[in-house]
């Protein structure tokens, strides 16, 4: 018997597949994809952030335009997990965003020098955990205060955080340390840097307008293309 394929059973009748897509349908699929992709990544895996200050110099510039990976240190059960997924425990040196302890609607970015149960200490502006010295080339000598600090021991849960620009940064020497639940993510790159002042922060309405259509004319030769899509060490 010949083959039958292609036909209804028993009527003789072509079976009709779907009719085809309009050219607009599949762009309209294709663009909702997109967006339910750039929703479910802004939500759970990466946060966009600007840096306002130079407490972060030299390793992050006022106007760097940085990726956060807020699915690296998302919580495992199993050991396997951090084997197959892209994820890991929180490490010293690591560059992380967070919520402000006294400010928690505010987001800062520092780097982690203190893990839970450390014990540091700064000696002449020298950083040493548990009484190992340890070498920090992040910070330049022109950016670190001559001053002693501690010993200081980081309590389970919390972590301590310092900026890189030591004579110009608010961080856990004022504030305390930081609890694992306020951290959000590990600074990831530079995705585009612009040259810009320390007041670009604090503008509001008519100047914060101004400064984005400046920006609109001046970023061919204000952006900083060499920073541009850098990794954060």
């Amino acid at each position: 018997m010949g083959s039958r394929t292609g036909y209804g059973e028993g009527d003789g009748t072509a079976l009709e597949g779907p009719p085809p897509k309009s050219v607009l349908r599949e762009y309209a699929e294709t663009i909702l994809v997109c967006v339910i992709f750039l929703i479910f990544t802004r939500a759970f895996v990466f946060q966009q952030s600007k840096i306002p200050s130079g407490s972060m110099e030299d390793t992050l510039l006022i106007g760097d335009y940085i990726m956060v990976n807020r699915f690296v240190y998302a919580p495992s059960l199993f050991d396997w997990e951090k084997k197959l997924l892209p994820v890991r425990d929180i490490r010293r040196g690591d560059v992380v965003v967070f919520k402000h302890p006294p400010e928690p609607e505010v987001d800062y970015i520092k780097r982690v020098i203190g893990l839970p149960g450390d014990t540091l200490e700064l000696r002449g502006g020298r950083l040493f955990v548990n009484d190992e010295w340890i070498d920090e080339p992040y910070v330049s000598e022109d950016y670190r205060v001559n001053e002693n600090y501690g010993p200081y021991q980081v309590e389970d849960g919390q972590y301590f955080m310092l900026g890189d620009h030591r004579n110009r940064s608010s961080d856990s020497r004022v504030w305390g340390p930081v609890p694992r639940e306020l951290i959000k993510g590990r600074a990831l790159l530079v995705w585009w840097s612009y040259e810009e002042g320390a007041d670009a922060a604090r503008r509001q309405g008519v100047d914060n307008l101004k400064a984005m259509l400046s920006k609109l004319v001046t970023f061919p030769w204000r952006s900083r293309w060499s920073r541009c899509f850098t990794l954060i060490r």
